[in-house]
């Protein structure tokens, strides 16, 4: 799977961009505030019809504009697609496949994947629980229009749940004891899905970051809940949530359901967020970003797209030959400020564009120069 062309109008601070990229590694090289990670945004948006950046969609159309407009020709082993966005500013998105409108962005999961890395990316290993859920959840949706649904369902349940403890008052449990019926239902799909998620990750991961660090750590990966029988686990979440009704009442807020999880990520049996180096974080999130690509391969049959958002200048030397010497088979996109501490491990066929205030001033082929 690869994209061949992208056009982008009025997105961000694009105007008109239309580029050719080829199936192997593509570099978009500028100073920073040019408009590099702008277009990542714009192909990472194409696989979920959601951005990394912002959870406000009106921020990606451009200041003046009511609308942008993405399109992206994909090639994929069996039949190719043309994946067409409208963000409106001031109404619901469009999004047409192949010409034909869909009208749920269910239809478009699994159609395009790509896997982002990003300096953000720090987050999942070192700040709260909420980025190594979003993390999870990102992943899956982009693996199970099944999952993406009952995400959708569990978390506006959820909305539904908290609203009405706000409102307290014991003839409000008969309503309350609905809402747990589906977050029983469909918070149990999603925890174990994710446990299941968890396994992959160890079974590529730790293969992973033992090549990374030549065989000096090893990694461990374990979701972690408050529930403790996974195998009954819509029956205990909802007995949990019976039982606490009143405690919810009085805190105003949900205290069980996968929304509470977490995975903890340990590194030689030490605990990688409160205890591990900068370095082991960094190579962690490595880890985890190469085990998705791996991960989502094995379940789609094709690779993702790999886009790399300014990470090669914050890793170390080591790390970066693991990154270019792994993406052979992967179209990869990177950004980056120069070019020349990765000019020599890039075959000769990668793309170069230079990217100057919203626009690409300059395309070559590294064999060119």
């Amino acid at each position: 799977m690869y994209i061949k062309n992208l056009q982008l109008k009025d997105f961000r601070n694009y105007e008109e961009l239309n580029i050719e990229l080829n199936n192997g590694v593509n570099v978009f090289i500028g100073d920073n505030a040019q408009g590099k990670t702008n277009i990542l945004e714009s192909i990472y948006y194409c696989s979920l019809a959601k951005s990394h950046r912002t959870s406000k969609d009106k921020e990606l159309v451009n200041w003046d504009k009511s609308e942008a407009y993405i399109k992206a020709y994909i090639a994929k082993s069996r039949l190719d697609k043309k994946i067409e966005i409208k963000i409106r500013r001031d109404s619901k998105k469009g999004i047409n496949i192949n010409s034909i409108k869909i009208s749920k962005i269910a239809e478009l999961i699994g159609i395009f994947n790509a896997v982002l890395f990003s300096p953000e990316d720090l987050k999942i290993v070192k700040e709260s629980p909420l980025f190594r859920r979003k993390f999870l959840d990102m992943e899956l949706c982009k693996l199970n229009s099944k999952y993406y649904h009952s995400l959708v369902q569990y978390n506006k349940a959820l909305n539904e749940r908290n609203i009405t403890l706000k409102k307290w008052g014991s003839n409000l449990e008969s309503v309350i004891e609905v809402y747990n019926t589906q977050l029983a239902k469909y918070g149990s799909y999603i925890i174990r899905e994710r446990v299941k998620y968890i396994e992959m990750l160890n079974e590529k991961g730790k293969l992973i970051h033992k090549e990374i660090t030549s065989g000096n750590e090893e990694i461990q990966f374990d979701y972690t809940t408050n529930l403790k029988d996974i195998g009954n686990i819509e029956q205990e979440l909802k007995e949990a949530l019976d039982k606490n009704i009143k405690h919810d009442f009085e805190k105003k807020t949900t205290s069980y359901g996968p929304h509470r999880d977490d995975f903890s990520i340990r590194i030689n049996g030490i605990d990688t967020r409160n205890y591990g180096s900068q370095g082991q974080q960094r190579t962690a999130v490595l880890t985890i970003k190469f085990s998705s690509l791996e991960i989502i391969k094995d379940e789609t049959g094709e690779y993702p797209v790999l886009l790399l958002d300014d990470v090669l200048s914050e890793l170390d030397l080591n790390r970066q030959k693991y990154i270019l010497n792994s993406i052979n088979n992967v179209q990869t996109i990177v950004t980056c400020t120069g070019i020349e501490n990765i000019k020599s491990y890039l075959d000769e066929h990668a793309k170069i564009f230079i990217v100057e205030h919203g626009r690409i001033t300059e395309e070559y082929m590294l064999s060119n120069q």
